[in-house]
């Protein structure tokens, strides 16, 4: 069986359709403000030197989230086929 892939996951450049929130509130509130909600395309822009926290682009904007609170966010691969 294969392990559920999150956004912790995804590593710069590498894009993900998010298919799950499993985070608590209040920050399954916030996602959903930020536009990260099911079916939502997110890109992984970039990682801080010790890989914590990211940056992600969410609806042309980019934010940077935990590790710890990504991991509460499933998501499925999609093709890098633009930049």
């Amino acid at each position: 069986m294969e392990k559920q892939l999150t956004l912790a996951d995804l590593r710069p450049g590498e894009r993900g359709c998010v298919t799950a929130l499993t985070v608590k509130e209040p920050m399954h509130r916030r996602f959903l403000e930020i536009g990260l909600a099911q079916g939502a395309e997110v890109r992984c822009v970039g990682q801080s030197p010790f890989g914590d926290p990211c940056a992600y682009e969410i609806c042309r904007a980019v934010f940077a989230i935990r590790r710890a609170d990504a991991r509460g966010v499933s998501v499925e691969r999609v093709q890098n086929d633009r930049p």
